[in-house]
């Protein structure tokens, strides 16, 4: 029944024009608007480029997993979810069937900026380098799927869009994947440090420097994923008490 569940939210996902457009199209744009202007193909900006090529395909698939819950507010209001509360399933079983579509879904955005990067700006890494960013920003979304996830139960379709968009938003820029955040105020740079968005893009940024991410980064990412799961699941049980 899960993977059933799964199968048919991921094939909903990939037929949405918008997804395709913005999610996965948008990113791409940007990163190589940022990193062909005014560029001399020095090594200092095939260093910029690199490091942009990995905070915009963290950007991407951020935005895409936090999209999640707002397909997720749509479906309550269409009465999905009443109809997901008779099946057998739990709350946590459909919370973590969401959460393993939304994973599939943000791949999307992950490849089509790295592959931006490897074939138009001409980024080089080793191939156990670009395997290992790829992957390591594909379950590194987890944090940011659980929180779409919960703002999808709990908040209602046109706010979800808001909240969500927020979000993607500001985890980005406070999280340096636009702009590095060595570049920020000592306080905002000492904020961000602490954002889940941040030690997202550290995980890519790690390995392109030819490093294992470190604990403190995973820690960091692990607790940001537990407290937005718990979100995720009080929202949707919540949810059911909600008219």
């Amino acid at each position: 029944m899960l993977l059933a569940y799964v199968s048919l939210e991921i094939r909903r996902t990939l037929r949405d024009a918008g997804f395709v457009i913005f999610g996965v199209g948008m990113p791409v744009m940007m990163y190589l608007l940022f990193t062909n202007l005014g560029v001399s193909g020095s090594e200092e900006d095939k260093a910029a480029s690199l490091a942009a090529m990995i905070g915009m395909a963290a950007y991407g698939a951020l935005g895409s997993a936090v999209s999640t819950g707002s397909s997720v507010a749509e479906d309550k209001g269409l009465g999905w979810l009443r109809q997901l509360r008779i099946t057998p399933m739990s709350p946590l079983l459909v919370v973590t069937g969401r959460c393993i579509s939304g994973s599939v879904t943000v791949l999307p955005a992950i490849l089509a900026v790295l592959l931006a990067g490897g074939l138009v700006n001409g980024v080089e890494l080793e191939p156990w380098q670009w395997a290992a960013v790829g992957g390591l920003l594909w379950i590194g979304t987890a944090p940011f799927t659980l929180l779409g996830l919960g703002n999808g139960y709990r908040l209602s379709g046109q706010t979800t869009g808001v909240v969500n968009m927020a979000c993607n938003l500001g985890l980005s820029v406070v999280g340096g994947l636009w702009i590095p955040s060595a570049v920020f105020p000592g306080w905002l740079r000492a904020v961000s440090e602490w954002t889940p968005s941040h030690r997202f893009g550290q995980l890519g940024w790690s390995i392109a420097d030819g490093a294992a991410p470190r604990a403190g980064t995973v820690a960091v990412l692990a607790a940001w994923t537990a407290l937005f799961g718990a979100y995720a699941v009080y929202a949707y049980r919540r949810s059911a008490r909600t008219p």
